[in-house]
């Protein structure tokens, strides 16, 4: 028996619209990891890089982040065994019902991810820790905390499992989340594959939702 973690973050908005700002993709990118050792050496960089006269005025962000930090924090990513998977929704191409809540979207994302992903992660025997990247207000992360819940219910081989919803600057490892959804992001966004590049030896899929679909409702 074994106990595997599973930190996931998300990218993109729930902005259903042309509107300027509204992204095109909703990317959910959880990692999972057998020990949380990326997460010690995460936070002991963060620790020599302020001794060093970096000013880190929070938590690894790397939409934030100075390139100068972003590459010493690939560079320790890229030392570490983790497994990343991806799931891309493109937004227009939710039918109306899929997108009728928040919730309801984000939870058809991670459904949809974990079907794929615990089958070949997990086994029967083993305990699995799913902890989802908080959002929006504390209701609203009781939400999707309880959405996340019951998708594990639905897909986890195992029955001894527990999800969490914690901020991002809480956990290093839901740091090493942000980083590789900001990667793959950038990727699908704005064509930018420099940092997917440094990340996709530990991608194990990459998945479009809706890639054979043509229609799209906006």
């Amino acid at each position: 028996m074994a106990r595997l973690h599973v930190y996931g973050d998300e990218a993109g908005n729930f902005d259903f619209s042309r509107n300027r700002g509204a992204s095109t993709y909703f990317i959910l990118t959880p990692v999972a990891l057998v020990d949380h050792q990326v997460g010690i050496d995460l936070l002991e960089l963060r620790r020599e890089l302020t001794w060093n006269g970096v000013d880190l005025p929070g938590a690894f962000h790397a939409a934030s982040d100075k390139q100068a930090v972003r590459n010493q924090v690939f560079e320790l990513l890229g030392k570490h065994d983790f497994r990343v998977d991806t799931t891309i929704l493109e937004k227009a191409k939710a039918q109306s019902q899929v997108r009728r809540t928040e919730d309801r979207f984000y939870k058809y994302a991670w459904l949809y991810h974990m079907k794929y992903v615990t089958p070949r992660v997990i086994r029967r025997d083993d305990e699995l820790m799913v902890v989802a990247a908080s959002i929006t207000t504390k209701n609203k992360r009781s939400i999707f905390t309880e959405a996340v819940n019951d998708v594990i219910e639905q897909c986890s081989p195992s029955s001894k499992f527990v999800v969490a919803c914690w901020p991002t600057a809480s956990d290093p490892c839901l740091q090493v989340a942000d980083y590789c959804c900001w990667a793959i992001q950038r990727k699908w966004e704005s064509g930018d594959s420099r940092a997917y590049d440094l990340i996709k030896g530990k991608l194990k899929s990459e998945f479009e939702l809706w890639r054979w679909g043509s229609t799209k409702y906006y």
